[in-house]
């Protein structure tokens, strides 16, 4: 029997909060919405209360913004998944998420047929933003290494890395979970897992997705 995926939806609309889970329930019946929430405050309580491995966080909150609350709900949980579902398409809310360590950053006109998938790459160890927001994200990077110091460009924060962390980054950049970049590399699962937290501590990034644009920004990513 299929494991139950534990969701919270943090939205201050109701109807949405509603449909979305009618949505998800239909789509795929390995995810479980265990609990709502209409504002961050309530959401943390929640949180503190209820097992939930995802959350699905909007970010037009009343009182704090979604992208503001992210840190909060890592600190309560690190291994915690957050996904932005949002109608903002606003480059700086994208950017500070990804900054703050959200795994994701959909927006609510993305196609609802393959939402459940798209969770299901996240719970995975994926990291996924919309494609709309993708073109945004490499405009933004490019602006901000257009004259990078020499000390800190990608080029030289990936001398950090070890031969096998180069190895990891470039899987997570062609989107692989931890457990089949512990197949592909022939090491444990949790050897992977060590590998990267090395990973954000020296690139001082904080999510997969984040690693993913490095790799892109640094020239490591591979074909294939």
């Amino acid at each position: 029997m299929n494991k139950k995926l534990k969701l919270m939806l943090v939205d201050d609309h109701p109807l949405f909060r509603r449909g979305l889970a009618s949505l998800l329930a239909s789509y795929d019946e390995r995810f479980d919405v265990v609990c709502e929430a209409s504002d961050v405050t309530e959401a943390l309580k929640l949180a503190k209360s209820t097992p939930v491995e995802l959350i699905l966080l909007d970010n037009h909150l009343p009182g704090v913004r979604g992208v503001d609350a992210i840190m909060l709900f890592k600190e309560l949980d690190p291994e915690l998944k957050i996904v932005m579902m949002t109608v903002s398409d606003d480059e700086d809310d994208l950017s500070q998420a990804l900054k703050s360590g959200a795994d994701g950053y959909l927006l609510k006109t993305s196609d609802s047929e393959q939402l459940a998938d798209t969770l299901s790459r996240v719970i995975a160890g994926e990291s996924v933003i919309s494609p709309q927001m993708m073109n945004k994200l490499v405009d933004s990077m490019r602006n901000q290494n257009a004259s990078p110091s020499e000390q800190n460009s990608p080029e030289k924060l990936a001398d950090r890395l070890s031969p096998r962390e180069r190895e990891i980054v470039q899987l997570i950049a062609k989107g692989y979970s931890n457990k089949l970049i512990a197949r592909e590399l022939n090491i444990a699962e949790t050897t992977v897992k060590i590998h990267i937290q090395h990973i954000f501590k020296k690139l001082e990034l904080s999510s997969r997705l984040q690693v993913a644009l490095f790799a892109s920004s640094a020239g490591l990513q591979t074909a294939g």
